[in-house]
């Protein structure tokens, strides 16, 4: 009878961790459906980062830099303005060259000083209403935007956009070039301007930087 009993308690102790085992095994399986809401949620974390990555973000000022250079001082801070601020570029270059004399030049801007003269311009820049800041540089003659400057203002209305003027010159700076800008382009702003020697125009770079500070268009 002993013998019998031991049999039973030895039978119900085996039964008791069989189903112990069991019960064990199957919570460290997680069930399909918890798999595939783990999936979903890494799913939907990588959908969200990629929609995130994606939203749109305020859109940056899209300036564009045109400039005239004949000696090529003017140019080498037109590309120091491009540079420093992202822009666009174009260069006003006439469809009759000017001549490499000097003299030569100087009579002939005196002259169409004189007769009001409007300078063909060669191409022509598309879209320019996409533009909100037009940099404009060129070189003082005599006292003055070399007239083929005007042909540019009188072809492009820059209403609502800023324009910011930068001119070289041996010493003369940007004479009355800014309020004339302002009679030509009454409904754009013009900001102060940046007149950078001839002797400096070849390292312009800290000059441009920190007129773009001053005049709040730094990057």
């Amino acid at each position: 009878m002993k013998k019998l009993c031991s049999l039973i308690m030895v039978l119900a102790l085996l039964f008791t961790f069989a189903a112990c085992s069991n019960s064990t095994n199957h919570d460290d399986s997680p069930p399909a459906q918890q798999q595939s809401d783990t999936q979903n949620t890494v799913h939907d974390e990588e959908s969200d980062k990629a929609n995130d990555d994606s939203a749109p973000t305020e859109t940056d000022v899209k300036s564009l830099v045109v400039y005239f250079s004949w000696s090529g001082n003017t140019e080498n801070v037109a590309k120091s303005v491009k540079s420093q601020t992202g822009s666009d570029i174009f260069e006003i270059i006439p469809a009759t060259p000017y001549s490499d004399d000097y003299d030569t030049v100087v009579d002939l801007a005196q002259e169409e000083q004189r007769n009001n003269t409007r300078p063909e311009i060669l191409g022509s820049i598309e879209n320019i209403e996409q533009y909100d800041v037009i940099y404009v540089g060129f070189p003082n003659w005599w006292g003055d935007m070399p007239m083929i400057l005007y042909t540019f203002f009188d072809t492009y209305d820059l209403s609502g956009k800023t324009v910011a003027l930068f001119c070289t010159s041996g010493g003369s700076g940007l004479s009355g070039t800014v309020n004339e800008v302002k009679s030509l382009e009454p409904n754009a702003t013009v900001t102060e301007g940046l007149h950078i020697g001839s002797g400096s125009s070849s390292n312009p770079d800290n000059a441009v930087s920190e007129w773009l500070n001053d005049i709040g268009l730094a990057k």
